[in-house]
């Protein structure tokens, strides 16, 4: 699986374009996950090459940046890769704390 495809990059604002908006506003664009662990990365921005902010949760839930090559050369057990998830809707951070799928804390 392609983890980022043309249409994904398109979606993504430019890195820091979104900083006067607030976490819960904030629209998450990308969703990418290991089969293998609990670990998740919310992509909001991207700077067309590597780098994403986002919300990174794992051992802990936190704001950041990270890397699309190293999404794409992370390998679990058996082999398995980073996924991005297919049917994942562009939505607020607002929306999943609503829906339960995030907790309320990462919007504080």
């Amino acid at each position: 699986m392609k983890l980022l495809t043309k249409a994904n990059r398109e979606s993504l604002p430019a890195l820091y374009s979104t900083e006067s908006t607030e976490l819960k506003d904030k629209t998450i664009r990308v969703k990418f996950f290991t089969p293998w662990t609990n670990w998740t990365w919310y992509a909001v921005e991207f700077d067309g090459e590597d780098r994403f902010f986002g919300l990174v949760m794992g051992q802990e839930n936190e704001w950041g940046y990270f890397s699309l090559r190293e999404l794409e050369t992370t390998k679990g057990r058996f082999g398995l890769s980073i996924e991005r998830d297919r049917h994942f809707p562009p939505q607020t951070v607002q929306n999943l704390i609503d829906r339960k799928q995030i907790p309320e804390s990462v919007a504080a």
